[in-house]
C-alpha cells in the first residue's frame, strides 16, 4: 500500500502512538485511565483525524474473534466450577519427590494445560496453588513463579486457542486446528523442555527444599523442645485460597440447583453435581474435536458455552459477570487503531523496506524475521504485532510458494509467542502471575521487572532460536 496524504500519516501516527503508550503503560501519570479505555481512545481518534471512516471502523472489528474470546470465558467459568483446575493442582502435589520434581511439574502441567484452556486462565488459578505447594516444601517462590508464566506462554503456542495473537493467527491464516497444532507441537516441547532445564540449572540448589511430612515432623519437635507439643502431632494440610474461597468456590454448576425439572427433582444432590460436572466435561471435549475435525471454531465454542449454560437450568448471569468484557472492548478498540494505522500506508512502507531481508526461505531471512517480530511483541505488544504484520508477511512468502505461507504464518504464531517471556511487560500471562503473587494471603512474592529479565532474556532467545528449525516439520 502506498503511503496516504502527509496529514493523514502524522495524525494516524499520533493516534496509534496514543494507543501503544496506554498499551504498554496503562497507569502513566498524564492519563492514567487504562489500557481499555486507551484503545477505545485511538479508535475515537482514529475517526475524527478521518484516517479511517466510520463504516471501516466498524468493518474492521473482527467479530468471530471476540465471539470466540468471549465463549472461550465462559467456558472456561464452567470448567473451573467443574473443579478442572483443582484437579490439575492435586496433579501437581500429587507424589512429589521434591523441589526439582515439582517445578518439572509446574513446567509440564501448565503448558499443556494452557494449550487447551489459554494461557491467562491457567496463570490466574494455579499461581496462589503454586505458592501454597512451595510454602509447604519450604521452597522460595520466584522458581516456580517463572516456571509458571514462562510454561503457560510456551504452551500456549501450540493451539490456535492458546492465546489471543493465535486467534487472529487462526482466522486471518485459515490454517485448520489439526495442521496448527502439528505444525508448533515439535517447537512447543522442544521449548518447554529446554525452559524447564534452564530453570533447574539456575535455580538447582534453591529447590533442594523439605517434604512436607518432615516439615511437620521438624515444627513438631521444635515444639517438643519448647514444651508446647500438642495432643494431635498432624497439621492440616495446606490448601489453596483460590481453590477454595472466593470466586472459584462455591461453584457456578453445584450450589443449589434451582430448577423444577421432574429429572432434577428426583436425583439427590450428589447425582446433580456429578451430572453437571460429567458434562461439563464430556461438551469441553466434544468442543476439542470439534476444533480438530475442522469446524467453525467461533460457533463451535459459541454452542459449547450456550449447552453449559441450558444444561446448568439457572440464571446465567452470575457466570457471564465473570467474562471480561474489558478485554472484549479492548480488542474492539485495537482491530479499529490498527486497522487505521494500516491505512496510513506507513506498516507497509516499513515491511517492504525489511522484506528483501526478510524470506522464510533462507536462515538468514528467518533469523531477521524472529528479530523484528521479537522486538516489535515487546515494543508494541503480540497481538498488535500480529495484526500489523501478519498480511505483509503472509503475501510476501507468498511469492514464494504456498508452503511458505503456511510457514510464515506458524513462525509469526511461535516468536510472537515465547516474546512475551523476555520481560514481565511482554505478555498478560507474567502480570497475571506478578499480580496474583503480590496479593497471595499466603507466601506472597513480589516478582520485580528485574527479577524476570534475569531468565526471562535467554529463555526468549534461546527458546526461540531452538524452536524455529522445528516450525512446520510435520505436515499434514
Amino acid at each position: 500500500m502506498a503511503l496516504a496524504s502527509l496529514s493523514k500519516v502524522v495524525l494516524g501516527s499520533i493516534a496509534f502512538g496514543v494507543f501503544w503508550v496506554l498499551a504498554v503503560f496503562p497507569s502513566v501519570p498524564f492519563m492514567p485511565i487504562g489500557r481499555t479505555a486507551g484503545a477505545l481512545l485511538s479508535a475515537v481518534l482514529m475517526i475524527i483525524f478521518h484516517v479511517i471512516s466510520p463504516d471501516d471502523a466498524y468493518a474492521s472489528i473482527d467479530l468471530p474473534i471476540l465471539g470466540l474470546l468471549f465463549s472461550t470465558m465462559v467456558v472456561g467459568g464452567y470448567l473451573k466450577s467443574a473443579g478442572m483446575f483443582k484437579h490439575l493442582g492435586k496433579l501437581l502435589a500429587w507424589r512429589s519427590q521434591g523441589g526439582r520434581d515439582l517445578l518439572c511439574r509446574v513446567c509440564v502441567v501448565t503448558a499443556l494445560a494452557s494449550a487447551l484452556f489459554t494461557n491467562d486462565t491457567c496463570c490466574v488459578v494455579l499461581t496462589e496453588f503454586v505458592l501454597e505447594l512451595a510454602a509447604e516444601r519450604n521452597l522460595p517462590a520466584k522458581p516456580f513463579l517463572l516456571a509458571l508464566a514462562s510454561s503457560a506462554n510456551i504452551g500456549s503456542s501450540a493451539t490456535p486457542i492458546g492465546n489471543p495473537q493465535n486467534l487472529v493467527i487462526a482466522f486471518n491464516s485459515k490454517i485448520p486446528f489439526p495442521k496448527f497444532l502439528l505444525g508448533i507441537l515439535p517447537a512447543m516441547l522442544a521449548g518447554m523442555a529446554v525452559n524447564m532445564v534452564m530453570l533447574l540449572c539456575m535455580y538447582w540448589k534453591d529447590l533442594e527444599g523439605t517434604s512436607p511430612d518432615a516439615v511437620a515432623a521438624g515444627k513438631q519437635m521444635e515444639a517438643i523442645e519448647d514444651g508446647r507439643a500438642s495432643s494431635s502431632p498432624e497439621e492440616p494440610p495446606l490448601k489453596s485460597p483460590k481453590l477454595t474461597n472466593g470466586d472459584y468456590s462455591p461453584s457456578v454448576m453445584e450450589e443449589s440447583i434451582s430448577t423444577k425439572h421432574p429429572w432434577f427433582m428426583q436425583c439427590t444432590e450428589q447425582r446433580r453435581k456429578l451430572f453437571l460436572k460429567s458434562f461439563a466435561y464430556v461438551v469441553t471435549v466434544g468442543m476439542v474435536v470439534a476444533y480438530m475435525v475442522g469446524l467453525n471454531m467461533s460457533w463451535t465454542a459459541i454452542t459449547t458455552a450456550i449447552a453449559l449454560v441450558v444444561v446448568d437450568f439457572r440464571d446465567a448471569e452470575p457466570c457471564l459477570d465473570k467474562v471480561s468484557y474489558s478485554l472484549l472492548v479492548f480488542f474492539s478498540g485495537m482491530f479499529i487503531t490498527v486497522s487505521g494505522f494500516n491505512k496510513t500506508g506507513l506498516p507497509g512502507a516499513i515491511w517492504n523496506f525489511m522484506a528483501p531481508y526478510s524470506r522464510v526461505n533462507s536462515v538468514g531471512g528467518i533469523s531477521v524475521l524472529s528479530i523484528i517480530i521479537l522486538l516489535l511483541s515487546n515494543l508494541a505488544s503480540n497481538v498488535p504485532t500480529v495484526l500489523l504484520m501478519g498480511g505483509e508477511v503472509a503475501s510476501a512468502a507468498a511469492l514464494i510458494s504456498p508452503a511458505a505461507v503456511v510457514k510464515s504464518w506458524l513462525l509469526l504464531a511461535w516468536v510472537s509467542t515465547v516474546a512475551g517471556n523476555l520481560s514481565l511487560l511482554g505478555s498478560a500471562a507474567n502480570l497475571i502471575v506478578c499480580e496474583q503473587a503480590r496479593r497471595a494471603p499466603r507466601n506472597a512474592y513480589d516478582l520485580t521487572f528485574w527479577n524476570h529479565v534475569v531468565f526471562g532474556v535467554p529463555s526468549t532467545l534461546i527458546v526461540t532460536a531452538i524452536g524455529i528449525p522445528l516450525i512446520g516439520k510435520i505436515n499434514v
